[in-house]
């Protein structure tokens, strides 16, 4: 029998620190190299990128079937078998590099990606209490920059030193977040969920204001995605070592930011955190449209990407808003809302790319003003959810 101690890390947090590494690793890689691996090796051009992130984002639009699968795997069990695909679709990557053979990997990829983190938030959302739960999702998102940014320094290291060989960099890196899913499964309990969650699509009028904040974001969120890092490589010419340099710096700002965002959201509040991400979104989309200087486009991606952590914010003031057992369904139909946009703008906007690439960042401004402007009902919409369930 294993002594106290031993069992010390076997706790939900425990589980979606270990998933969360997985992710981060496996996803990281994927990311890091994509951009290059797809010019070099696959002759992509903008409008080949933007159909392929089309591809990646139809598995997060599909995220609200997650409740029917549900009827016959635990929330638990289902994170595991996504971080199997996610890990298997990036450790084949460098097998197919050609146009149609990235565009399947990252299919696969993607739909492990997208289930595990509707489950991601499903199970900290119902793992974690209100009170605790901006300071633990912070905790989680500084795991994570911690695990993407050993990978980039692996990534970094091999590329300048050893090897620039995306099969071997995607099959090692793919293949170690395989390993540790399955040391996951032979390693934890389940963990029974606090209240019994819905088996069916939750629509509810009273989230409303909930799913329009998610599509602004989903749809904003490609233009980072998909564009900013392109237009590293393709207008200021930066090259995988530069790329995985500047996902590193990234992620050791996060380390420390995410859990202090974290504790600042729990004591300001939603609306003002959320009001501070999107007026600051708008000067970086529009600097991203004006900048001619490759310094000041990586500035600009660094304070871009640290306004991700700010997203705790969009699932704390779910979790205040909603009925427990909601959880998990309205989990997987954020993430449908969320990818509503991202299915069309990819493609579209690869399009509009070719002709000007400014136009893509000042529609991304335009979106952080709309979000902006939502976001300052947050504060009465609280109030109102409070009077009606006391006990949210």
């Amino acid at each position: 029998m294993e002594d106290v101690p031993a069992q010390k890390w076997k706790t939900p947090f425990g589980f979606l620190a270990l998933a969360t590494v997985v992710m981060a690793v496996t996803f990281a890689a994927w990311t890091a190299l994509l951009n290059n691996f797809a010019v070099e090796a696959a002759q992509f051009t903008g409008a080949h990128m933007g159909m392929l992130q089309s591809l990646r984002e139809i598995p997060g639009f599909l995220a609200f079937t997650a409740v029917f699968i549900l009827l016959v795997l635990k929330e638990q069990t289902f994170a595991l078998v996504s971080l199997c695909l996610l890990s298997i679709g990036v450790a084949v990557t460098g097998l197919f590099p050609t146009i149609y053979g990235l565009y399947a990997t990252t299919v696969l990829m993607s739909i492990g990606f997208h289930y595990f983190e509707t489950l991601n938030q499903s199970l900290s959302l119902q793992w974690f209490n209100k009170d605790e739960a901006p300071q633990k999702l912070g905790q989680l998102m500084s795991i994570k920059s911690m695990a993407s940014l050993v990978t980039f320094a692996l990534i970094w290291l091999c590329v300048t030193f050893v090897t620039k060989n995306y099969e071997w960099l995607y099959l090692v890196l793919g293949g170690t977040g395989l390993l540790l899913t399955l040391f996951m499964i032979s390693a934890f309990p389940h963990f029974a969920a606090k209240s019994t969650q819905h088996k069916k699509l939750i629509l509810r009028k009273e989230y409303s204001l909930y799913y329009v904040l998610l599509f602004f974001s989903g749809a904003r969120r490609q233009i980072f995605m998909v564009f900013a890092g392109f237009l590293m490589v393709e207008k200021f010419g930066f090259d995988v070592a530069q790329i995985t340099m500047l996902y590193m710096l990234n992620h050791v700002i996060n380390i420390f930011a995410a859990p202090a965002i974290g504790k600042m959201i729990g004591k300001i509040g939603e609306q003002k955190a959320l009001t501070i991400e999107y007026a600051g979104l708008i000067l970086v989309f529009t600097g991203y449209a004006l900048v001619e200087s490759a310094n000041l486009a990586a500035v600009l991606y660094v304070v871009d990407h640290l306004f991700f952590a700010m997203a705790i914010a969009l699932k704390t003031y779910f979790q205040k808003i909603a009925r427990p057992e909601d959880i998990a369904s309205t989990a997987g139909v954020s993430f449908t809302i969320n990818h509503i946009a991202a299915v069309i703008i990819p493609a579209s906007f690869g399009i509009v790319w070719l002709y000007d690439n400014s136009l893509v960042f000042y529609f991304g401004a335009g979106l952080a003003a709309c979000s902006l402007i939502l976001s300052q009902f947050i504060g009465w919409h609280l109030q109102r959810r409070q009077a009606q369930l006391p006990t949210v």
